[in-house]
């Protein structure tokens, strides 16, 4: 079996604490698809027992809630699968080092509210990072 370093290419891999504070986690949301927005909404809404926090028409809603964000995608917005999104302060950095880490990095993908990218786990699971604009 081989090792990370080996697997993912010569690059060495930055840890959290050599992460400058732009490439650092600022939020994270689990985010689900959703085939009926306004179902998906009305269901979440009676599940947590508060409204939404933000609804862009049939594409995404969000609820917040003590710190933790669950939203649900549509259409192009979602992948179709559950994801994890993570919030940074600069998204090209943290797909440069990503991708120089040797993971699969694409985008990146300029949207209405985030420019975002999603990068690939080893277990076929992807993760999408975004810097708000």
């Amino acid at each position: 079996m081989a090792d990370d370093e080996s697997a993912r290419g010569s690059e060495q891999v930055l840890t959290p604490e050599q992460a400058p504070a732009s490439e650092r986690a600022l939020g994270l949301a689990a985010v689900f698809p959703t085939a009926d927005m306004d179902g998906g909404v009305r269901f979440v809404a009676a599940v947590l027992g508060v409204e939404p926090t933000f609804v862009d028409g049939a594409r995404w809603a969000q609820f917040d809630l003590g710190g933790a964000r669950l939203a649900l995608a549509s259409g192009a917005e979602s992948s179709g699968a559950a994801q994890l999104m993570v919030k940074v302060g600069d998204v090209a950095a943290v797909g440069a080092r990503l991708a120089a880490a040797g993971y699969d990095v694409a985008g990146p993908v300029t949207g209405p509210h985030e420019v975002r990218l999603s990068v690939a786990g080893p277990d076929g699971w992807s993760v999408v990072l975004y810097e708000p604009r």
